[in-house]
């Protein structure tokens, strides 16, 4: 097993960081570092400098506008999008919807759909979570009868990120109520936000933010061919896709430096009292998760390791999730701890100072933070998985 980059992959490693430097504009990189709100325009904005590279969707077939990166690449240069500060890029599209269409989805689906997801054209977001349907995703009770060559759609989401500006909307809907396994009966579709019928009405989170959203669904009429893969099969397809969505929350690169961040922060010299660095408890914290992250990146690099030699990983995967949104709390914790009172829920920014700034944003970001262990399948459940899939027991 080899942990360590190669020349070659040391040399795109530098490669791409030189172009982070020239081409992140820095209003938008200022956005990231200092936690502030990200529009549409935005993360469209991102989206399109990517595109225009050829680098949006690297993990993409070539003929679809993929780089032909090998995975440790694809890693490489995630790891140096979230170190230098880029914004995200909005997954559902991307990195969810597009590769169930490389798997399941037909050839006009492709033609359809795939080039306004590259170009940063359509905005997708997930229907999955429903108000009694979240980590036991299989009990949704949404439903879609088929009439013809239409289905309408009844019922609600909730949670779902990016809804009030999302184009269109990948949906887990029931098509059979009298399956015998709850499992089973469950059909995917990609429905259009603008069809009548739908609504989607807000959900203040605790940062003040409006992130999530409801979304209703009444006698929404959605075309068959929109449905992805066979009916009654969307179980399939949901499983697919979450493996995906797993392999993506660990944020390795953000987390390395928002751990610098901190560092730099909690060195700083306190009108009438020493840096907080200097507190050997406050330092034994730091270093415990300075550890966490260190063993996370070893970790990834064994799983890329076994994509190196054709092997894909297995339920393990999930330890990434787990211990990467761990970790992104700890440090939201860590932070809050080193800014003391000065951390105050949407307090006034004073003056020019970055770190002025950056303590006004601790609080909203420290409870906007509280999700990520939930998302994506709770911890809770991946632990399951792990256990089940993993070490049999």
């Amino acid at each position: 097993m080899d942990l360590n980059y190669s020349v070659e992959e040391r040399a795109f490693r530098d490669e791409v960081s030189e172009w982070l430097r020239d081409h992140l504009p820095a209003d938008l990189r200022q956005k990231v570092l200092e936690y502030r709100h990200l529009t549409r325009d935005d993360l469209q904005r991102w989206h399109s400098i990517l595109a225009q590279k050829g680098w949006v969707a690297p993990s993409w077939p070539q003929q679809w506008g993929g780089t032909d990166w090998n995975v440790v690449q694809r890693y490489i240069f995630d790891e140096a999008c979230g170190y230098a500060g880029a914004p995200p890029l909005v997954p559902f599209g991307l990195l969810m919807c597009a590769p169930v269409l490389f798997k399941f989805g037909t050839q006009a689906q492709k033609e359809r759909f795939l080039r306004p997801i590259y170009c940063g054209d359509a905005f997708w977001c997930q229907g999955y979570s429903e108000p009694g349907a979240g980590s036991d995703l299989a009990s949704l009770r949404t439903t879609a009868v088929r009439h013809g060559d239409r289905y309408v759609v009844n019922g609600q989401k909730i949670w779902t990120t990016a809804a009030h500006f999302a184009d269109w909307i990948f949906c887990l809907v029931r098509t059979s109520p009298a399956a015998e396994r709850k499992q089973d009966g469950i059909s995917f579709l990609l429905i259009d936000m603008r069809t009548p019928g739908i609504t989607v009405r807000p959900l203040i989170l605790m940062d003040g933010e409006h992130e999530v959203n409801e979304v209703f669904f009444d006698d929404v009429e959605v075309p068959v061919e929109n449905r992805v893969h066979d009916e009654g099969k969307g179980w399939t397809v949901a499983k697919y896709l979450l493996g995906h969505e797993r392999m993506n929350t660990a944020r390795i690169g953000t987390s390395q430096r928002e751990l610098e961040h901190l560092k730099e922060f909690a060195s700083m010299q306190r009108k009438n009292a020493k840096p907080l660095i200097d507190d050997p408890r406050f330092r034994d914290k730091l270093s415990h998760v300075e550890i966490e992250l260190m063993a996370l990146s070893i970790t990834n690099l064994r799983f890329l390791d076994q994509l190196r030699g054709g092997r894909a990983p297995g339920a393990e995967v999930s330890m990434l999730k787990i211990k990467g949104t761990e970790i992104q709390q700890a440090l939201t914790e860590l932070m809050m701890e080193a800014a003391g009172p000065a951390a105050q829920p949407f307090a006034p920014v004073a003056g020019n100072d970055r770190f002025d700034r950056f303590m006004a944003s601790l609080a909203p970001r420290y409870c906007n933070y509280r999700k990520t262990t939930i998302y994506a399948g709770s911890n809770e459940i991946q632990r399951n998985i792990i256990a089940k899939h993993a070490l049999g027991l």
